[in-house]
C-alpha cells in the first residue's frame, strides 16, 4: 500500500519575517497581523523616531497569499532595494527604506543569516581557542587578529577594545618569544600613557606596571622609530634604565601605536604629520632572549608596529559605533516619552475650536502646546524652549507641567508667565529661556493674552489679517521681568494663529526663509488650517526642517 507525500506547505502563505536594521542593531519584528503600520507615531507597529520618516509613512498588508508595502504618501517617500515605490509586491529578501536611505530599513522575509548569529559565534569562539604553530607567521598570525575584529564587529560585542588588546599582546608574545607584554594608550588631560591591558606568556593577566621602564615607554611614544629595541646586557646605554637592571631584563621591546605610517614619505607643505599621533605603545621583555636586532625577526617587529594601530583603530571605531547605538535608543526612548507626555486632548467646548500640530526636527523636540479648560474658558499655549535635542526637551516637558498645573486653577496668564520666569532664571541661570504665547478665551468671545517674545499672533477676522500688538521678554532672561496682558474682544468665526518660528524661519534649498510676512499672505485667503503646513512644504520644496514647527489656531465659533 502506497501512502501519497505530504505536500509541503506554501512558503508564501506562512507568516513571513521582518528584520528591522538600524545602525549596527538588529531586531526581528512579529508580523501577526493582516497589515504593519511604520511611521513617526509612537503608535506604530514599527515606530522609527527620524524627522525624515513620516508619521503616517507606510503600511505592510496581506493579500490573499501576497504580501505588498504601501507608501502613505510620506514626505520622503518609500523605497524597496533603492527604487522608489507607491505600491510593490514583496519578495523574499527585498529592502524596504522610508524616507532615511542607508541608516534604517527592513527586511522583508529574511535569510536566516541575516537573524542568526550562531556561525559567528562559533567562529568567534574558535578564534579564543586558537593556538599558534611552533613556527608562527606574522602575517598569518596578523590575519587572524583582522578576522577576530571583524568577528566582533559582526557580533557588536561589548568590550571589544580589550579583547583586540589582549589578542594583540598574546600574538606579540608568540611571535617575538617574549616573556611580558603591555599595551599603553595615550589618556588623561595631558595624554599620558595608561595601562590598558597586560598579560604574561601563560596569558595569565597582569595588573602592576611598576616593574617596567617608563623611560622607553616615552622615548617610544615620541620617536620617529618604528620600534625600540633595548638590549639589556649593553650596560654603557642603560645610564637612567634602573627598572631594566634591576629586573635583570635581557631585551626590551617597544612598539608606537601611531594613528597612519607614513614611513619615509615626506610631509608637504600644509600637510600634518601623523606620525606623532601615538595612540598608544606595545611594550614587550624578556629575562632570557637578547635584545640584539639581529636576534629578533626584524619584518616581524615591523609587520606588528603597522598593523596594531590599524586594529586598535578600527576598535575605536567600534566603541564609537557602540556608543552612538546607545545614544540613538536612548533618544528614541526619550522621543517616545516625550511624545506621550506632548500628547494632548483637545477639550471640546461650545463657543470655540482649536487645531494644532507640532514637527520636531529631531527626535526630541523643543516645541510644545497644550490646550486647558477651566470653567468658562478655554487656554491655549504655544512654547518654545531655546536650543535643540534633549536639554531643551526636558526644560519643555518641566514649563509644559508648570503651566498646566496653574492654568488650572485660572490663575491670571500674566501671573503664569511671571512663575515660569522666576523659576527658570532661580535653577537655570540663564542658560536656557522660551518664548511663548498664551491665549485664553472666554463663552463671549473675550480673549486675554500674553506673548512673551513669541513670534506675533495672526488675527483673521472678516477676510482680513491682523497682527495684534504686545510683546514682552522671553521667560528665563531676566529674574524681575515684569509681564502684561492684553484684551481683545472676537467675532464670530474669528480665528486666532499661533506659530513658532520654526515656521516662520524654514528654508529653502537657497537658505532664504520662509518669513512671516509669507505667512501672513498665505492666510490672507482664510485656508483651512492644515493649509499652512502645505504652504511651508511647497515653500521648502525637500529642504529638512532646521527647527521644530508647531502651529495653532483658536477659531471663535460663537455660542
Amino acid at each position: 500500500m502506497s501512502v501519497a507525500p505530504i505536500p509541503s506547505p506554501d512558503p508564501r502563505k506562512e507568516t513571513p519575517g521582518l528584520l528591522y536594521v538600524t545602525g549596527g542593531d538588529k531586531r526581528e519584528l512579529p508580523f501577526l497581523k493582516a497589515s504593519f503600520s511604520v511611521g513617526r507615531k509612537t503608535e506604530k507597529d514599527l515606530m522609527i523616531p527620524d524627522p525624515r520618516v513620516s508619521r503616517d509613512h507606510a503600511m505592510l498588508v496581506r493579500e490573499g497569499a501576497d504580501f505588498y508595502v504601501l507608501d502613505q504618501n510620506s514626505r520622503h517617500g518609500t523605497f524597496v532595494n533603492g527604487e522608489k515605490v507607491e505600491r510593490r509586491r514583496l519578495a523574499k529578501g527585498d529592502r524596504i527604506e522610508f524616507g532615511v536611505r542607508g541608516d534604517n530599513f527592513v527586511i522583508f522575509d529574511p535569510d536566516r543569516n541575516d537573524t542568526d548569529s550562531s556561525s559567528a559565534r562559533e567562529f568567534l569562539s574558535q578564534i579564543h581557542s586558537w593556538k599558534p604553530s611552533e613556527a608562527p607567521s606574522a602575517v598569518s598570525e596578523l590575519n587572524t587578529l583582522t578576522l577576530f575584529l571583524e568577528a566582533a564587529r559582526k557580533l557588536n560585542t561589548s568590550g571589544v577594545l580589550e579583547e583586540v588588546l589582549i589578542t594583540l599582546i598574546e600574538t606579540a608574545l608568540n611571535l617575538t618569544r617574549a616573556e611580558r607584554g603591555y599595551v599603553f594608550l595615550s589618556g588623561g588631560d595631558k595624554g599620558q600613557l595608561v595601562l590598558a591591558v597586560g598579560r604574561n606568556k601563560k596569558g595569565e593577566p597582569l595588573t602592576d606596571d611598576s616593574t617596567i621602564s617608563h623611560s622607553i615607554l616615552r622615548e617610544a611614544a615620541h620617536s620617529s622609530s618604528e620600534f625600540l629595541v633595548t638590549d639589556g646586557t649593553d650596560f654603557e646605554k642603560l645610564a637612567g634604565r634602573q627598572s631594566i637592571v634591576a629586573q635583570n631584563l635581557r631585551s626590551v621591546i617597544c612598539i608606537p601605536l601611531r594613528r597612519a605610517q607614513l614611513g619615509n614619505k615626506a610631509i608637504g607643505e600644509g600637510e600634518k604629520d601623523l606620525t606623532n599621533e601615538t595612540r598608544g605603545v606595545l611594550y614587550l621583555d624578556s629575562h632570557t632572549l637578547s635584545g640584539k636586532l639581529s636576534q629578533v625577526n626584524h619584518e616581524i617587529l615591523r609587520t606588528i608596529a603597522q598593523g596594531a594601530a590599524t586594529l586598535l583603530e578600527n576598535a575605536n571605531l567600534v566603541q564609537a559605533e557602540q556608543a552612538n547605538r546607545k545614544m540613538q535608543q536612548e533618544l528614541s526612548i526619550a522621543a517616545q516619552i516625550q511624545q506621550r507626555l506632548m500628547l494632548v486632548k483637545i477639550p471640546e467646548v461650545p463657543f470655540a475650536k482649536v487645531e494644532a500640530r507640532s514637527l520636531p526636527c529631531t527626535e526630541v523636540g523643543g516645541d510644545f502646546f497644550d490646550v486647558i479648560r477651566t470653567q468658562g474658558s478655554l487656554t491655549v499655549v504655544v512654547a518654545d524652549v531655546s536650543g535643540k535635542g534633549i536639554s531643551a526637551a526636558l526644560l519643555a516637558s518641566i514649563i509644559q507641567g508648570m503651566i498646566y498645573s496653574q492654568l488650572l486653577l485660572d490663575t491670571p496668564l500674566a501671573d503664569v508667565v511671571t512663575s515660569v520666569n522666576r523659576f527658570l532664571c532661580d535653577r537655570v541661570l540663564g542658560e536656557k529661556y522660551a518664548t511663548m504665547m498664551m491665549a485664553r478665551i472666554h463663552a463671549d468671545g473675550g480673549l486675554e493674552y500674553v506673548n512673551c517674545g513669541h513670534v506675533p499672533p495672526l488675527l483673521i477676522s472678516s477676510g482680513t489679517v491682523g497682527t495684534p500688538g504686545n510683546s514682552n521678554l522671553p521667560v528665563g532672561l531676566l529674574g524681575d521681568a515684569v509681564y502684561e496682558s492684553e484684551y481683545i474682544k472676537l467675532k464670530k468665526d474669528d480665528r486666532w494663529v499661533i506659530v513658532s518660528d520654526g515656521v516662520t524661519e524654514a528654508a529653502d534649498q537657497n537658505g532664504d526663509f520662509f518669513g512671516f510676512d509669507r505667512l501672513q499672505a498665505s492666510l490672507g485667503d482664510n485656508p483651512a488650517f492644515e493649509e499652512i503646513f502645505v504652504v511651508v512644504n511647497r515653500f521648502c520644496a525637500g529642504t529638512p526642517l532646521n527647527d521644530d514647527c508647531t502651529a495653532l489656531e483658536l477659531h471663535f465659533t460663537g455660542q
